[in-house]
């Protein structure tokens, strides 16, 4: 028999195939080992995007067990209760949050420990007070409101107000987590713990064919307290380590007035940003039946992967912008700018693609009446993919100084969100929700490039010069 090329030379048939993985690996281990600005920001947005995407499948499921133990009608309660709490919950910090990654940044480039240590200890207390107010003004409004509301909302409500307080910290220190990198420490409980442990309880009354009555709303709401309360009291013991080792102790400084000066702008751009996304299912609630909720909101939850890229990006590089403007470096921040423009609009549209192929599969895990909001996913995807064409520039409008022209935005959008949906989901249901909410997506998208544009001189849409 006549000897192969390869064994003629010595050299086995699949050295090339060895070759060409060493090869692979190493550019993976010069990838990872990187401490380049934007191979860094590539490592975070990844870590994040993975982090969500794992959440997602944790939530989904979860959501899919609830929605068939629980029938569409109590998920619909549970998925009204729950948006509202995530409405209230993520203002509750007065925007400390994001201006954690505004701060931290500043203070550690220019070497103030003595700010730095303030801001840490004093911006989670003034953020956990402020929602002990707002849970327990919600827990007395729900009382007072008793005989006006539905008797099955009341308990439900009443006990997630009560986990107001863990929501906002968790928040809080999810954006100090993000400032020193720490992607794990930010994502990790919120978006994977959090949603394991609720995920294991829903399993195991699944599983246990515990019986569908009207009480299951509510135990599926205090499954989820449970967990929110467990896990924020594990990231708190994990985040204040690792700050006792990366800040220097030291003597305490404060600028409350600075820090408000620049919180209270973003809390109402976070406002109106909350307002525009969560509209639509309110109002929808209020035009129509529990069953119409639990419909839109899976349709809406099934495309919840592209919003992820947008979160990813801005994950990683929300306080590059910060730091890269104190440091007066225009090149470097108009370069990091000009990539998580171009990551977040190619990674969404991918997410689009896939999504919409596989949406009617998707959408039945949830029960077969579900099938019925795949229409509702072409629509919602139009304006989610406006918002990706100019990337996390709400971002860089906030580290800037430019808070109250994105708020201006913000509310112009969320203005017409709302008069769209009480003009169109009377009589459109779930479609007028969802037309409202894409166009108040694009007009959103188009403001923030004009305004971008005008007062930073930067261009931020994903086609175009510079």
């Amino acid at each position: 028999m006549a000897l192969t090329e390869s064994q003629n030379s010595g050299r086995p048939a699949w050295a090339p195939l060895a070759s060409l993985a060493a090869h692979a690996r190493a550019q993976v281990h010069a990838w990872l080992n990187d401490s380049g600005d934007r191979s860094m920001a590539k490592r975070i947005a990844s870590a994040a995007f993975l982090i969500r995407v794992f959440s997602a499948g944790l939530i989904y499921l979860s959501q899919i067990l609830l929605a068939r133990w629980m029938g569409s009608f109590e998920f619909g309660i549970y998925v009204y209760v729950w948006t509202l709490v995530a409405l209230v919950g993520d203002l509750a910090d007065l925007g400390f949050g994001t201006a954690a990654q505004r701060f931290v940044p500043e203070y550690g480039k220019r070497c103030s420990f003595d700010l730095l240590r303030g801001f840490l200890a004093r911006s989670r207390w003034l953020a956990v007070g402020s929602a002990t107010v707002l849970a327990a003004t919600g827990i007395l409004t729900v009382r007072l409101l008793e005989p006006y509301l539905a008797s099955y909302i009341v308990l439900p409500l009443s006990i997630a107000c009560a986990t107001l307080p863990f929501y906002t910290l968790m928040q809080m220190q999810d954006g100090i987590a993000r400032s020193h990198n720490w992607i794990h420490v930010a994502l990790l409980p919120t978006y994977v713990v959090r949603h394991l442990l609720m995920l294991i309880v829903v399993s195991a009354a699944y599983l246990l064919n515990f019986p569908a009555t009207a009480e299951m709303a509510v135990m599926a709401v205090m499954a989820v307290a449970g967990a929110l309360t467990l896990t924020v009291i594990g990231q708190t013991i994990v985040l204040n380590r690792k700050l006792a080792r990366a800040v220097p102790p030291g003597p305490k400084a404060y600028e409350s007035r600075a820090w408000l000066a620049v919180s209270l702008p973003i809390f109402v751009v976070e406002g109106f940003y909350l307002l525009l996304t969560n509209a639509d299912v309110v109002i929808l609630q209020y035009f129509r039946t529990p069953d119409d909720v639990a419909v839109y909101y899976a349709a809406a939850k099934t495309l919840a992967l592209i919003a992820f890229v947008h979160f990813a990006v801005s994950a990683a590089v929300a306080h590059r912008f910060s730091e890269y403007h104190v440091a007066k470096d225009h090149e470097r921040l108009k370069d990091i700018l000009a990539h998580s423009i171009r990551w977040t609009f190619w990674g969404s549209l991918a997410a689009s693609v896939v999504l919409l192929a596989m949406g009617r599969p998707l959408l039945s895990l949830f029960g077969a009446r579900f099938v019925e909001g795949y229409h509702l996913m072409l629509i919602l995807v139009v304006g989610l993919m406006a918002r990706a064409s100019v990337g996390p520039v709400e971002r860089l409008l906030n580290m800037l100084g430019e808070q109250r022209a994105c708020a201006a935005v913000y509310a112009t959008a969320f203005a017409i969100n709302v008069v769209l949906c009480i003009l169109l989901v009377p009589r459109m249901g779930a479609e007028g929700a969802a037309v409202s909410i894409s166009t108040a997506l694009v007009v959103e998208s188009i403001l923030l490039f004009v305004v971008t544009r005008h007062r930073l001189g930067f261009h931020v849409f994903v086609w175009g010069r510079s």
